[in-house]
């Protein structure tokens, strides 16, 4: 096994395991909604992550870009696990509304869980791209 797919892997094992901690202190969450969405979340990314990590022999012939993919799915991942995280302690409203539970964070606490969440969220966007596209290589390699 690749040492970079070992570290992909072991990244998305710790996203997993810090969504399985998130759902063990839900009630302690000034909205315990955001917290279950932080559990869920984590878990979720974790195994997107070693889904890719499962993979990354076939992403490997991308060598440079490998470097970039690495750290936007792993780095989105915590981006999106830490956004729901916070959203979860502070309370936000303004940011995540269908899952606030309308109590007031102050401004800076908003704009913290806004661009973490917005920004995990672009970014693993364009990660997925960049495998969806180098699969697609691959695949018109082996043609």
């Amino acid at each position: 096994m690749s040492d970079a797919r070992r570290r992909v892997l072991w990244h998305g094992t710790l996203q997993v395991l810090l969504g399985l901690a998130t759902g063990g202190v839900l009630q302690s969450f000034a909205s315990p909604r955001l917290g279950l969405a932080a559990h869920v979340g984590g878990m979720m990314n974790g195994t997107l992550v070693m889904v890719v990590g499962v993979a990354w022999s076939e992403l490997a012939p991308w060598a440079r870009a490998s470097h970039v993919l690495f750290w936007s799915l792993v780095g989105s991942g915590y981006a999106n696990w830490l956004g729901l995280a916070l959203a979860a302690a502070f309370g936000t409203t303004r940011t995540t509304p269908l899952l606030g539970d309308g109590i007031p964070a102050a401004a800076w606490q908003e704009a913290v869980v806004a661009i973490l969440l917005a920004g995990g969220a672009l970014v693993t966007l364009a990660a997925f791209a960049v495998v969806l596209v180098a699969f697609g290589r691959r695949a018109a390699d082996r043609s």
